[in-house]
């Protein structure tokens, strides 16, 4: 699927398949993709919850197919794909969400061309999202947002999406509406959506709009990051942690003793 636009190595992690990648080859390809305009493309930043979700559930498997692109956003992915290269061809860093966002959207500055969306969350977060991108990166085009109803949605509600989506001109989707019920909407969609780059964003519009605070980089460098946001929110993020950290951990030892 990618392959038509930039080539690109993968390498398998727990079944995923992980691209051999850095934010300047990602930015690059999400670039060409937006360009395109014949078909939506499904680019994700994969931690260890996607990657184990995907091996342990078959249908979050099959919906993950569905995606053009997976980049290593958890440390894990980064050190289970350099386990399976060489030394010259090594990953120096993770593609981490939340800031490709940020550096996407700061290469895109005076470029007509690249318009971006923002869809999920709260009407209130995303009002935040558009004030703080204005402020920092105010040639950049922010062209339409929208925060869909909570709960279940109305029958008519993915044609309400499309239209806004369509009439906005955005080659750029951020989605946030968390994991897993974004990727599973992108992939489930992605034949009838409108010709654009569609993200699985996660906390990254929580992040961006200050209602949630980051790890320091040296914690997210560690691999720890996880430690610090179950610190921050023990209630909502334990189950998802201790069951697909362990899961992740399993699958990747499992797959090494076939090896």
């Amino acid at each position: 699927m990618a392959s038509e636009l930039l080539n690109f190595t993968t390498v398998p992690v727990i079944g995923l398949p992980i691209a051999v990648t850095n934010y300047e080859k990602a930015i690059e390809w999400i670039k060409a993709a937006a360009l395109k305009s014949d078909r939506a493309y499904a680019f994700e930043a994969s931690n260890t919850h996607v990657a184990a979700l995907a091996r342990h559930d078959p249908s979050f498997g099959e919906a993950m197919a569905q995606f053009d692109f997976i980049a290593p956003d958890g440390m894990p992915l980064v050190w289970s794909v350099n386990w399976q290269l060489e030394e010259k061809d090594k990953l120096k860093d993770r593609v981490y969400g939340p800031t490709l966002m940020l550096k996407t959207i700061e290469s895109t500055q005076a470029e007509p061309k690249f318009k971006h969306f923002l869809f999920g969350g709260k009407q209130s977060t995303l009002d935040k999202l558009q004030a703080r991108f204005s402020k920092d990166y105010p040639d950049t085009n922010i062209v339409g947002s929208y925060s869909p109803p909570f709960g279940e949605w109305p029958e008519d509600e993915f044609d309400r999406i499309c239209k806004k989506i369509q009439d906005s001109g955005a080659n750029f989707v951020w989605v946030g509406l968390g994991c897993p019920k974004q990727e599973r909407w992108i992939a489930k969609y992605k034949d009838q959506l409108p010709p654009a780059v569609y993200f699985g964003i996660g906390a990254a519009f929580a992040f961006h709009a200050g209602e949630v605070k980051q790890a320091p980089a040296w914690i997210q460098k560690c691999g720890a990051e996880w430690f610090y946001r179950l610190c921050k929110e023990p209630r909502r993020l334990i189950k998802r942690y201790f069951t697909y950290n362990s899961l992740f951990v399993w699958y990747a030892l499992r797959d090494q003793m076939k090896d």
